[in-house]
């Protein structure tokens, strides 16, 4: 699982590949709190779960993302250390059955490292501008443009 960010005219973008649709999706949060910060503590912080559910793959990531940013303004923490769990559509992965067949669902999990704790740079949105998530060849790759 790896990320790079990119130069993107006055945004930023990241670009991420991974073995796994879901080491794809901490690995571009991963890059989104690489984008918001020089550099990110070790150690410090609390974890906070979430979960997240779409209607495709790439609103599944882009409402992550938006979530994160989201979490990152009510809690006061750059999330970091993102642990993802992303479940197509029909698969319950092994809970209750009570989820909607037909939507992708993600259950993540981050650390919070306290916003006075590093040097942040506001990232305000995530976009759909040309973002891109697919397989290629044996790895996932996405590519992700943020609005700073």
């Amino acid at each position: 699982m790896s990320y790079e960010l990119r130069d993107h005219t006055a945004d930023v973008a990241v670009e991420a590949t991974a073995d796994t649709l879901s080491a794809l999706f901490a690995a571009v949060a991963n890059g989104l709190a690489a984008a918001s910060a020089e550099s990110v503590p070790e150690t410090g912080g609390d974890r906070f779960e979430l979960e997240v559910a779409a209607e495709s793959r790439e609103a599944l990531l882009f409402d992550y993302l938006d979530r994160l940013i989201y979490e990152r303004d009510v809690r006061l923490v750059l999330p970091a250390d993102h642990r993802c769990t992303v479940v197509e559509p029909g698969d319950d992965g092994g809970g209750t059955g009570d989820a909607n067949p037909d939507e992708w669902r993600l259950t993540a999990s981050a650390r919070g490292v306290p916003l006075d704790a590093v040097a942040a740079r506001e990232v305000k949105a995530v976009t759909y501008s040309e973002m891109a998530l697919e397989r290629r060849g044996d790895e996932w790759y996405a590519y992700v443009v943020f609005d700073v």
